[in-house]
Formats: structure tokens, sequence, C-alpha cells
């Protein structure tokens, strides 16, 4: 994204691991093409091997090559530029799994300064449904996203003094998911045992709130990610929550991508130039069964100076350290925790921090970075939103789609191979050399649920669907807004001043004209002209808040 580069890395330089563990398990050499869950359709858009391209040019004539002598002088020209294995398993064919279940870690679901103390909210982890809210005592509860009584959606209830209510029926939960109430039950009748609620284990931890999805094994608190620079004396960090409407494979593919920032980002902000592509040094200090990491910069940098990691399942961090002209070190971070919501859709939460924040940054209020990084995703969003179309229609492993360059895809190839190892034991993946296709069709819910019905609905004109409302991805409000509570507030904030500064300006406008000295009407019409500026600024604020960016060269 367009600050990436703007937060880099630790000197700690890691160990480089690529020894095999126990858990893994040596596959014998496949076919080139690719291992899969299912058989494979007619393959779409698949690069192939042996196709060549080539510039026309007018040159004169030249002594005529070996056939053989050019296409080993081509290949071995691909081999310098593109990415290569990584590992001697890689090198010798072999495939490398490592023991994983995608229910066994912690994904991050929302920032808990944005979880509503009113309202349950309703979440997606793959296709799981949950329900997250606040108790009476403003502890987390989590549940699977559905009533026992008729499968009804819980998030479209209500919390009553603390519990959940079902809005279908009524019945109410509070807990560990103990049902506590059923109107319709006669007044000597006891509760079902059987009426309660599959509960999962959530976590505050540094501001986010992680689920654990597994029901069969506890929480293992070792897993839960703990980021050191966010627990460092005087750190500050700007926090927002996007959804999105593409795979959170592609999504941390595009987070890892630097290359693509001076272009794709050009001028978004002070760190984003087009002038500024150019090529990109890489160097992998760790592989494990959990991620990868590594130092990177430009090609010319000596020593690389930012530090990115990737662990398991879907955290992604860029870390730099800077020493300022008194020797005193600064830590910046750029954190972007990815969750995964179903096929062709995720959620981010991005995480801009320091300890030493800009001057200049201080004069912006939080609001303006929100709706800039908003704008970012929406730079990137056409063309990711057709390589999540592609790969799902393609039905291949990347290798056999992407070209992935040494000087800017490294850290792509890294991910994509990492998923080659731990894909068998996710819902569904596109690796490297493997794939497994979703085994169910996705699910697309035309009508709003909780907190989103709420919010869509108070304000329709915002993406709004006909008389439904229902929530829009491509739309900004949509993506962001709802699930800001700041932004939310200053949206009303904006509207409410604008109604009133319009009103003021009519009002003094009518005055103006009512009256008969001129410098009186000359003073009304100077405060009138004052309010109607005003309402126009606070306009362009909620404007500039909800409304999409759209490229110069693509508007109408």
């Amino acid at each position: 994204m367009a600050l990436l580069c703007s937060f880099p890395s630790h000197n700690t330089l890691l160990s480089f691991s690529l020894s095999t563990p126990p858990s893994h398990k040596l596959i014998e050499p496949v076919p080139p093409l690719l291992y899969l869950s299912q058989p494979l359709r007619q393959p779409l858009l698949v690069r192939k091997n042996n196709s060549k391209c080539g510039a026309v040019a007018d040159i004169k004539a030249v002594p005529p090559i070996d056939a053989n002598q050019e296409e080993e002088e081509e290949e071995e020209s691909d081999h310098k530029v593109l990415v290569g294995p990584g590992s001697e398993e890689e090198r010798r064919g072999e495939r490398v799994e490592a023991d994983y279940d995608w229910t066994e870690e912690w994904y991050p679901l929302y920032l808990a300064q944005d979880v509503p103390d009113d309202a349950p909210l309703g979440l997606t982890v793959y296709d799981k449904h949950i329900v997250l809210y606040r108790d009476g005592n403003r502890q987390l509860r989590c549940y699977e996203d559905r009533c026992p009584h008729r499968l009804a959606k819980l998030s479209e209830g209500q919390l009553i003094d603390g519990r959940l209510e079902c809005l279908y029926h009524g019945w109410q939960f509070e807990g560990d998911g103990k049902c506590v109430k059923i109107p319709q039950l006669p007044a000597e009748a006891k509760i079902p045992r059987s009426a309660c609620l599959r509960t999962y284990e959530v976590r505050d931890s540094q501001g986010v709130v992680w689920v654990w999805m597994s029901q069969k094994t506890p929480p293992n608190l070792n897993k839960l990610p703990w980021f050191e620079n966010f627990a460092r004396p005087g750190f500050q960090d700007t926090s927002t929550t996007h959804e999105l409407p593409y795979d959170h494979s592609i999504l941390l593919e595009n987070l890892m991508d630097p290359a693509h920032i001076p272009i794709s980002h050009d001028r978004t902000d002070w760190s984003a130039k087009r002038e500024d592509a150019q090529p990109l040094g890489f160097e992998v200090t760790e592989r494990t069964d959990r991620g990868f990491a590594g130092w990177w910069g430009k090609a010319k940098d000596k020593p690389l100076p930012n530090f990115l990691r990737f662990e398991a399942p879907c955290v992604l961090q860029n870390n730099r350290e800077l020493v300022d002209e008194n020797g005193e070190k600064h830590y910046f971070t750029g954190l972007f925790l990815c969750r995964p919501t179903g096929q062709g859709k995720s959620m981010l939460i991005v995480r801009f921090g320091t300890t030493k924040r800009s001057p200049l940054a201080k004069l912006f209020p939080q609001w303006y970075f929100h709706q800039n990084g908003a704008k970012v995703f929406e730079q990137d969003m056409g063309f990711l939103s057709s390589q999540n179309e592609i790969l799902m229609k393609s039905k291949v492993a990347t290798k056999e789609l992407y070209l992935n360059l040494k000087s800017s895809d490294t850290w792509v190839a890294e991910y994509r191979k990492w998923m080659d190892k731990v894909g068998h034991g996710m819902p569904y993946h596109f690796g490297h050399s493997t794939i497994s296709l979703p085994k169910e069709p996705a699910v697309v819910e035309h009508a709003p649920a909780g907190l989103v019905a709420g919010v869509s609905a108070s304000a329709p004109a915002k993406g709004g669907i006909g008389s439904m409302y229902a929530p829009n991805l491509a739309n900004r409000y949509f993506r962001h807004v709802i699930h800001c509570k700041g932004c939310r507030t200053v949206i009303k904030a904006f509207q409410a001043w604008k109604n009133a500064l319009s009103v003021m300006a009519l009002t003094l406008t009518a005055l103006a004209i009512l009256v008969s000295g001129r410098q009186w009407k000359a003073l009304l019409l100077v405060l009138a002209t004052v309010c109607s500026a005003g309402a126009y600024g606070c306009s362009t604020a909620v404007a500039l808040n909800t409304t999409n960016f759209i490229r110069t060269h693509r508007r109408l």
C-alpha cells in the first residue's frame, strides 16, 4: 500500500533457516502442473513456458544464430531476473508439507475501540459466521452466529441488560452461551440443555480483538501475536479497518509488494512518486512452517534498511529503525492484519505507528489519514479484483500465471511457496505449485445484517441499493466508515454543521433582503457568504470520507 515503504525495520538479523523440522513430510516429485484437491477443468490464461515474444526494431542484418544457443541464452537470461527455487527440496522437485490446521490459529476480528457497546457485530472467518458483542460487564463474548432454535442470525438481534437476544422469537443468551429466557416456554418448564450456543475464545491484545477458531483444541496463547514496537514507551499509531472485495491472499500479496507503490499510488502522499520506480533488493533470512522474514530496500541500499515478517495465519509487519542526530533510536512499524472473510472477500486492520511522529502529521485529524488509506485501496481495487477473478477461473497454481521478478516480487513468491506447505490445512488455497479449490460455492447475502443494517439504513444514500440498503463493498462508506466509530462521528458532526450553516446562510440572506440600511445589507450578505462557504466545506469533508477515488483518466 502507499504508506508501506515509509514504515520499514529491525536491525536484529535473523538466522537463515532451511532445515526440515520433524513435522515435515517430504512428498515425491510431482508433475510440474499441479497438486489439486479436485479434477482440473480446462485452464484459462495459463502462461506457457515455451512462449516467446520480442520487440520489432529497424536493425541491420546480422549473422544467423543457432536456435539451441538462442534458447539457452534466453533461459539463462530468465534465470537472472525471475525468482527461482528457494530451498534444496524445491530444487530437487520435492514438495514439503507442514502440519497445519487453519482453525488452530488466532484471527484478527476488530479494533477493540470500534466494537459497538449497544449492538452485536456479525463477522466471518473464512465461511464461519460468528457474532461478537460486549456483555453487561463490557466483557467480550463471541458465539456462532445462529440461534439454536431456528438458525436465525444472532447478529441481527439486540442487547438487553447485557444479554444477547435473538429478534426472531426473543430467546436470550448470556455468558458462556447459556440460554436464560424463552418467552414461549410454559412457566413450569425448564429450558432444554441443548438450547445453548457454540462459543469461541476471544482476547483483546494491544487494542485488537482476536478469535481462536478451534472448538476441539484449547487456545494456544503462545500463538497470540505480540508486537514489540507497539509496547514501546511513547509509541503512537493510526489504526483503520477496511473490508475489501478480494481474497485475503491477494490482499497480502499486495501489501508485501513495495514495487507497485511508486506507480499505482503516484502522488497519493509525499512518499510515492512514479519516477522512483526502480529495482529492489531482497534478502530472505528466515523460512519456517509459520512464515518467513527478511530485509528489503532499494537495490543500491547497503545494508537493506527495512525488515519484513509474515507470520501465520495472516499477519504482516514491516519495521524500520532510525537514529536521529542526537543518537536516539526511533522505531517505525506498518502492521497489516488480514482476516479471510470468505471466498473473494477479506477484512484488513491497518496500523501505522512510530516512537517519533512527524510534526506535520500532528496538524492533520485522524479522519484525514483514514480517508487517505481508503483512497489507497481504491487505487488498487480494480487490479486486485480482476486478479481474484482470473485465479478462480484459471484453477492453476500461480507459477503457471505469474512472472515473479527477483528485483520486485520476492516476497510474493515466498508467500505462495509458504502456502504450498500449509495449504492442505486451509479451506482452499492458491500456492506457487499447488492449489485446492473451495469445496462449497460462495454464498452471497443480499440482506444486510446487524450493525451493518442499522448504519446502512440510517444513511441509504451512501451506497444503498433500492429500499434494502444492501452493503456494497465497492463503496467506501461500507468498506470503512461503518467499521470506524471515529469516522462515523466525524461525518455526523459535519452533516449537522452543514445543515446548521445552510439554515443560517438562508436566514441571513433573507434578513439582508428585508433590512433597508446599506451597511447592514453588506454585513448580513458577508455573513451569509461565510456560512455558505462553511456549509460547502462541511459537504466537501463528508464527500471526502464517503466518495470513492476515481483516476483522472477514468472520470467522465
